[in-house]
């Protein structure tokens, strides 16, 4: 990540006292966002097991968790479209993950992620650099909902990296919504969702849903590397 893209977390992390992080993705700065938020809880979610186990051995207090992602990016446009037609069920934008049948949401965290109100979220991860990756589709919506079914209310920073991936910014618009965009700086896309608003009848994530299948490819594409 460059710098000004970290200072804009950092900035998110310091507005909340103790704030609550969730992390997709272990990346170069894991042991920076730890140390940032020293006096709030931070927690990573990554694909790869061997990584989370030595990650954690090297880093005795870190709470990391692997997640086992059951998508592939070339799949993307019928996740999409599943999930869009399953925006009153399995798929609405509040509820508690654990017990979705959603394909796109993350359902077999530890129990507790579910409860917990996140101030923060970063996604970061994990893979989607090439067509049979997992891709981070599951990781944004999971985001998106997390940040909707807080049950405290108020808002949520949900931060999106390499947003100039077609894949980064087609869910991102689809879940976290072009209105709660608030800030881009170089390939990081910042979002503040409202939580905390059930009413019965909401089954839209965005006022304006606005990811076209057929959008014109971004600057970076889902063959492209990560930085």
């Amino acid at each position: 990540m460059s710098s000004a893209e970290i200072n804009a977390i950092a900035t998110a992390l310091f507005q909340t006292p103790h704030p609550n992080f969730l992390i997709f993705g272990l990346t170069h700065e894991s042991l920076l966002w730890s140390a940032l938020n020293h006096q709030g809880r931070t927690v990573f979610l990554d694909e790869n097991e061997y990584i989370i186990s030595k990650f954690e051995q090297s880093n005795p207090g870190i709470e990391a968790y692997d997640v086992q992602f059951t998508t592939k990016v070339s799949e993307y446009p019928q996740l999409l479209s599943q999930a869009k037609a399953e925006s009153k069920g399995d798929c609405r934008p509040v509820q508690n993950l654990l017990f979705s049948e959603c394909k796109l949401g993350i359902n077999d965290l530890p129990n507790h992620i579910y409860q917990i109100p996140w101030d923060v979220i970063l996604v970061d991860g994990p893979r989607g650099y090439f067509p049979a990756a997992p891709g981070r589709m599951s990781a944004i919506f999971t985001a998106a909902v997390l940040a909707r079914s807080k049950k405290s209310g108020g808002n949520t920073h949900v931060f999106v990296h390499d947003f100039g991936r077609e894949v980064e910014r087609i869910f991102s618009d689809e879940f976290l919504c072009q209105e709660n965009l608030v800030h881009m700086v170089d390939q990081l896309g910042h979002f503040v969702v409202k939580g905390g608003i059930d009413n019965g009848e909401n089954s839209e994530f965005c006022r304006n849903s606005s990811s076209p299948l057929s959008s014109s490819s971004s600057s970076k594409d889902v063959g492209e590397e990560d930085d």
